[in-house]
């Protein structure tokens, strides 16, 4: 069960989140004897920074086949990545934010899940800890943790390699060899390359984006690793790795149009949009995107670690001295449609003016020792974090005549006698010059949006091309001291007491600035803002400057310095109990305390429903406690594993990352909720080569019930008001997996083998606003592999396919930015669910958009073993 190159491409290849990791080797089997059947007391975790037996552990760890890898999300690019526990997960594009799930690899923290996914080359354990963790792996997560052990060098020489095709074009080719240097000293060399095309078909409409298709591959790594044993009780390993990914990514699809659609075709070259069904309801399945501007992608990944063991015997009964140092740094620059549609509406460019970086360096120590009846560690982590993001915003020819569009539109619905139920966009045909590219001139412009009594007085419209350029710089330290020890009480009978105290200090210091005069026209709307109430109503001031004052084009946000400053000490830890019944049977019960840092939102945000920069960016940290009770069983002469965990997770300040329609802005919600029981399984059968993996996850997942008042900004209630007493996007009741792998020896000197595996999901929301046409109904995903092969693993063949029955399925939905409107603010009773704010279907004018499951892929890969 030894995994190779299993990390790769798992961000865009990955099904939306689940409760359930789908992790290859969660724990590793080790190889056992060629005259020995293997057994659960082959697969080894290190899950307690020691060697146990994963029945042994009072853990959660997950056990699924290789072809059930992983479960994350991306978003609008691969920049932002989302790895989810038990449905839950650190959503959207904010840099500030910190992941709930924590990626470590060779003892390394990544702290962000973006940074954490790329090809490792071969690896030697996959393992994952589910609930919170804070007391063995360095930086606390709140809702578990992935850590990653790669394969070390070796003193026996050996190299890999490996060929693959595919369908899209794919091609890829890696290899590595290993050996010693002295008798002390030993290397490993990694090194790969991967290219493949997009999955999505791109109408290009205004352009200049010539690429047609969009989500391709290309990239490359490269991984030198050094292991020195200068004497029987010394080992300190060495890992450098760089890698480069070139690649577009990310156009998303129409799953719903609404009422600007005709609009937004008119001003396109062809088609602008996927058409509207019949009532404006949801759209077949369609991979065919919109963009007219480029979406280019540049990621490069480097860094360096050094981990160094000393056994220092006698000290209680014999202590291992661990030092972890890394650097790491990571960076993107990212390019983006940023209205999705063939319209030349606002765009990103992929240059020094957005993206973001991450550099940290991290030192941990660790001092562990056992002996009969105590296992002890105590610990120092120490990190300092630096994030720097660059953002800018282009203004499209087509911007200014589509917000004097919209602006005409809504005042034609203000001023009718009746509400408009869903339906064409009303037209008045008094202001033809809305519809036309003229409308970008003063006089075009004032006499559109609010007829001639304001002609140019009212503002000289929206400049093309670069509208702000923001910087921000964000700094991070953070120190802790934490302690797990485990109290053998009896033979069966062991108490766990972990302890961490974190000490985080955060500073955020930043300059949002317009460019080109962006702005001038906010600033003449809010100067004219008597004389548009005169002439359209007062009613109607609000929103008109509301559509003009957006964040990227509010004059409020010119030259204005972002300083800011926190810091936070917190006391977590965890407590369990474990009772072994017999040699089979082991059960648990813990308590666990879990702790994420408060952050700073790393964008234009302005309070919902005004033009008010807010006067903070800060977010509170979030807070779990959580309890278990579990029980792991070894049957059928230790060949049958059989396990299942009660859990009930309550989240305090849950870090909401949610996408408004103009920005993503971090909105802590009171209380979630999850409860639910954990079970799988692993079965080495009687059939020679013959086994089975498998997990079931019941959740039951919500969050509280609350009101505008208990929100740190009250007014993003709206937004936010279909989720009191709701299920949370991504946390489907029932999800499941399993999984057939069958592999042995056929006579002439070859071995054959095959896999099967699926993976099933009920249905669930895929955004974070929980509207209804984001849903996704339930559906299974399988992959499967044959191989031949000789039986010394001298050469082996695999052909492969990936969602062998093409299934089709949402990653996330999110709203098209300034396409409609999903959420009504009308006049609800007190007491009620909603009260201030109210959600009717059958007003929502929004156009939802997709980014989508991958498709079937399929392919042969042709590896060589020495």
């Amino acid at each position: 069960m030894r995994l190779t190159n299993l990390l790769r491409t798992t961000v865009s290849a990955a099904v939306v989140g689940a409760c359930v990791f789908g992790i290859a080797g969660a724990a590793s089997a080790q190889q056992a004897p060629q005259d020995q059947p293997t057994t659960i007391d082959d697969i080894i975790v290190t899950a307690q920074k020691r060697e146990q037996n994963l029945q042994d552990v009072p853990i959660v760890v997950t056990t699924l086949s290789q072809e059930t890898l992983l479960t994350v999300t991306s978003t609008s690019s691969e920049a932002s990545t989302t790895a989810r526990i038990r449905g839950v997960g650190t959503v959207g594009d904010n840099p500030g934010l910190e992941s709930s799930v924590g990626i470590v690899i060779d003892g390394v923290y990544r702290s962000r899940n973006s940074v954490g996914f790329g090809d490792l080359g071969e690896m030697a354990r996959i393992e994952v800890l589910k609930g919170p963790q804070g007391t063995l792996f360095g930086k606390n997560t709140s809702a578990g943790v992935i850590n990653i052990i790669t394969e070390a060098p070796s003193f026996t020489p050996g190299y890999n390699a490996e060929l693959g095709v595919g369908n899209y074009g794919a091609m890829g080719a890696a290899g590595s060899v290993t050996g010693p240097l002295t008798d002390q000293l030993a290397f490993r060399l990694y090194a790969a390359r991967r290219v493949r095309n997009g999955f999505y078909n791109v109408n290009l409409g205004d352009g200049p984006r010539t690429n047609t298709d969009d989500q391709n591959q290309d990239f490359g790594t490269v991984r030198g690793q050094l292991l020195w044993l200068p004497n029987d009780n010394t080992s300190v390993r060495l890992i450098a790795d760089y890698s480069s990914r070139d690649e577009y990514c990310c156009t998303g699809v129409q799953i719903r149009t609404g009422q600007t659609y005709p609009f937004i075709d008119a001003l396109s070259t062809g088609t602008g949009q996927r058409p509207p069904a019949a009532g404006f309801g949801p759209l077949p399945f369609s991979r065919t995107a919109f963009a007219n501007r480029d979406t280019g992608q540049d990621v490069h990944d480097m860094g360096v670690s050094v981990e160094a063991n000393i056994d220092i015997p006698g000290m209680f009964g014999g202590a291992t001295l661990t030092s972890v140092t890394s650097w790491r740094d990571w960076e993107t620059q990212l390019g983006q449609d940023i209205d999705y549609t063939g319209a030349d509406i606002a765009y990103r460019v992929q240059d020094n003016q957005n993206g973001y970086s991450v550099s940290a360096l991290t030192q941990e120590f660790r001092l562990a020792g056992q002996n009969e009846t105590f296992d002890w560690l105590v610990g120092l982590f120490a990190t300092s974090e630096t994030i720097d993001r660059a953002d800018s915003w282009y203004f499209g020819a087509d911007y200014t005549p589509f917000i004097s569009f919209l602006l005409t539109a809504n005042l034609n619905r203000a001023t009718a006698a009746t509400p408009t139920p869903p339906g064409p966009i009303p037209i008045d045909p008094g202001r033809v010059g809305c519809f036309t590219r003229t409308g970008q001139t003063a006089a075009g412009l004032g006499a559109c949006l609010y007829g001639s009594p304001l002609s140019p007085a009212s503002g000289p419209g929206f400049t093309l091309g670069q509208g702000y350029a923001d910087n921000y710089e964000q700094e991070s330290t953070s120190f802790a001291i934490f302690t797990n020890n485990t109290w053998h009480v009896t033979d069966a009978f062991d108490l766990t007491l972990g302890l961490r105290y974190t000490m985080d200090d955060k500073s955020l210091e930043g300059r949002q600035q317009n460019v080109n005069g962006n702005g001038a026209t906010c600033t003449a709307a809010q100067l004219n803002a008597a004389a548009i109430g005169g002439a359209l109503g007062a009613g109607n001031v609000g929103g008109i400057l509301g559509a003009l004052c957006l964040p990227f084009a509010n004059s409020a946000f010119n030259n204005r310095i972002v300083a800011e400053n926190a810091d936070d000490g917190e006391l977590s830890g965890t407590v369990k109990a474990s009772y072994r019944l017999n040699e089979s049977i082991l059960t648990y019960v813990s308590y666990a305390r879990g702790y994420k840092s408060f952050g700073f939102n790393l964008d234009r945000v302005h309070r919902t429903g005004t033009i008010t920069p807010v006067t903070s960016l800060y977010f509170p940290s979030e807070y779990v406690d959580s309890y278990e009770a579990g029980v792991k069983m070894t049957l059928l002469s230790r060949t049958l594993l059989l396990n299942a965990t009660y859990f009930d997770q309550t989240f305090e300040n849950f870090q909401l990352n949610t996408f408004n329609g103009v920005g993503f802005t971090v909105e802590p919600i009171p209380e979630l909720t999850s409860r639910g029981v954990d079970a799988d399984m692993v079965w080495f059968t009687p059939v020679d080569g013959l086994s089975m993996q498998g997990g079931v996850t019941y959740t039951d997942a919500e969050y509280g019930v609350f009101t505008a008042a208990d929100l740190v900004d009250p007014n993003n209630f709206p937004a936010a008001s279909l989720l009191p007493g709701s299920r949370p996007s991504f946390a489907p009741e029932w999800s499941a997996s399993l999984s057939i792998n069958y592999d042995r020896n056929i006579g002439n000197g070859l071995r054959a083998g095959f896999s099967l595996a699926g993976k099933y999901m009920s249905e669930y929301n895929t955004g974070s606003d929980l509207s209804p046409f984001k849903m996704q109904d339930a559906f299974t995903t399988m992959n499967g592999r044959i191989t031949l092969g000789s039986e010394d693993e001298r050469w082996t063949a695999d052909f492969w396919v990936q969602n062998l029955t093409d299934e089709e399925y949402l990653q996330v939905g999110y709203n098209g930015p300034l396409q409609g409107t999903a959420f009504q603010t009308t006049v609800q009773p007190a007491g009620t669910s909603h009260p201030g704010t109210y959600y009717n279907q059958a007003l929502d004018t929004q156009t939802y958009n997709a980014f989508l499951g991958q498709p079937r892929t399929y392919g042969a890969t042709l590896r060589f073993k020495y």
